[in-house]
């Protein structure tokens, strides 16, 4: 396969791991459980999945092997508190700044250049963001607001942890990554881990297919683009989140909103089928 295929392979394994990872906002809303325990649940059920899939080894502990990990915890906790604490596609949309992130620390992190065509593609993408949330930020939440801004950094950390530990090391994060994050909120959430039929079905969802699922096709697609590109490819998460609440709730999306995803397509496809493929790195120690 050329360099090329691969790289249109790798595209699309992160697309769909992104239209997975958008469904996050639906579900989490649908629980009534605090924070602390959604996040348990999801992700022991998540580190299942992943373990008997990958089935990693335990790796040497390197650093970027434990930097990814605690990315990774810190990602999911944050993400679904900022989820609770203020409107879904706040919290998705301020997560994503996490990209200019990415985008400067991608020399210094994994080795890949900072190039002109990552740069305007991002910024037509978050133009194209902005116009997709025009009207609906709600200026209360200010503290999910914050959180969802930390879940940015920590998610660019993670990406690059990821980008840099590619194959094994990526799949092991992934999966380690689960179990130590239900294992440091479980004293936290141990005095209630009561479940109705309604609340197991829709962790059963979250763990198996929004965040296992989803892990499991990225850790595969981000052998084969760059950190900045796998990040931007992501960027279809914000904007097919209002899909699935149309879908589910039948709120229909306004004029701005389908336009701003237009926009952000555009950016992607640009991105994607013009340029020269990523050049590789050098395998992890």
């Amino acid at each position: 396969m050329s360099d090329r295929s691969e790289e249109r392979v790798g595209v699309l394994l992160i697309a769909s791991a992104a239209l997975l990872w958008s469904t996050a906002g639906v579900g989490i809303k649908a629980l009534a459980d605090p924070p602390l325990k959604v996040v348990f649940f999801r992700s022991a059920i998540a580190a299942v999945v992943l373990l008997l899939y990958f089935r990693p080894r335990l790796r040497r502990l390197t650093p970027g092997f434990l930097a990814g990990i605690a990315c990774y915890a810190a990602c999911l906790v944050s993400f679904v508190t900022a989820t609770k604490w203020t409107t879904a596609a706040n919290a998705i949309f301020l997560q994503y700044t996490g990209i200019i992130w990415v985008l400067l620390l991608s020399p210094l992190v994994v080795r890949e250049p900072l190039k002109g065509r990552d740069v305007a593609a991002i910024a037509v993408a978050f133009a194209g963001m902005a116009l997709f949330f025009v009207g609906k930020f709600d200026p209360r939440g200010r503290a999910g607001d914050a959180v969802a801004l930390l879940s940015g950094l920590f998610f660019a950390g993670l990406v690059l942890s990821l980008r840099r530990e590619r194959g094994v090391g990526a799949e092991a994060v992934v999966a380690w990554g689960n179990v130590v994050t239900s294992a440091a909120v479980l004293p936290f959430v141990a005095s209630d881990l009561t479940l109705t039929p309604r609340s197991a079905a829709v962790y059963l969802f979250l763990g198996v297919f929004q965040l296992a699922g989803a892990y499991a096709l990225f850790v595969r697609g981000i052998r084969h683009v760059t950190a900045t590109e796998a990040s931007l490819v992501g960027m279809l998460e914000p904007i097919a989140n209002p899909i699935w609440v149309f879908l589910f709730l039948g709120e229909k999306p306004e004029a701005t909103s389908l336009a701003g995803g237009l926009v952000v397509l555009g950016a992607i496809a640009w991105r994607t089928l013009t340029g020269a493929p990523p050049e590789p790195v050098a395998p992890p120690d």
